[in-house]
């Protein structure tokens, strides 16, 4: 009983070295790990944007929105992409409801209103209407890049079986129909704001 009792401090310095090695582990190997999750974020949300059309780190400062509630959509973040300090492109992020849940989407725009690229970051459709969203092979969103409002008229921002502009993914209506809205919500945004979001001052 009494060796038992003399062990317990013992035990007891153990575990808590332990317990402190691992700590300081994890506090050692977060920052590492926090780096490669920006740095891998980059590289997925700025393909958005063509090669060599920016130079500053468009995610690392976000921008300050104001009414962020839009007609279809919200937006959850918005980012200027600039080179050589002269803004090319506005990146909007954007949440809307799709068929089977919530769509995130990043949306880039150019100082002119017209949609640079396009890609969805979080979907919860169905597996095989996930594939058609995300997968690059899949040239659906490719139809927008060039778009603005001002050479489409509003009503022609819908799926071509509404009487729009556009093609609709296979078998998904809604879907298609949610990213179309999505879509022209976030360049009226763009429209409304673009002083603001450009960093150009008001006259």
């Amino acid at each position: 009983m009494n060796a038992r009792w003399r062990s317990a401090p013992w035990l007891l310095l153990v575990a808590s070295l332990a317990v402190a090695t691992t700590l300081a582990w994890q506090r050692f190997t977060a920052g590492p790990i926090a780096q490669a999750e920006r740095q891998w974020r980059e590289q997925q949300w700025l393909n958005v944007l063509p090669s060599g059309s920016y130079d500053n780190h468009p995610l690392q400062s976000p921008l300050a929105l104001a009414d962020t509630g839009l007609r279809r959509s919200r937006l959850l973040a918005g980012y200027r992409a600039t080179l050589a300090g002269v803004p090319t492109a506005i990146l909007l992020h954007s949440r809307f409801q799709g068929y089977a849940g919530a769509i995130e989407m990043l949306i880039a725009i150019a100082p002119n209103g017209r949609l640079m690229g396009m890609r969805v970051l979080e979907q919860e459709e169905s597996p095989g209407l996930g594939d058609q969203l995300v997968n690059p092979a899949n040239h659906w969103l490719e139809q927008f890049i060039g778009q603005g409002l001002q050479g489409i008229p509003e009503q022609a921002w819908a799926i071509k079986r509404d009487q729009g502009a556009f093609d609709q993914l296979a078998g998904a209506t809604v879907t298609s129909r949610a990213v179309i809205e999505a879509t022209q919500d976030a360049l009226r945004y763009f429209d409304d704001h673009r002083p603001s979001l450009l960093g150009e001052a008001r006259p």
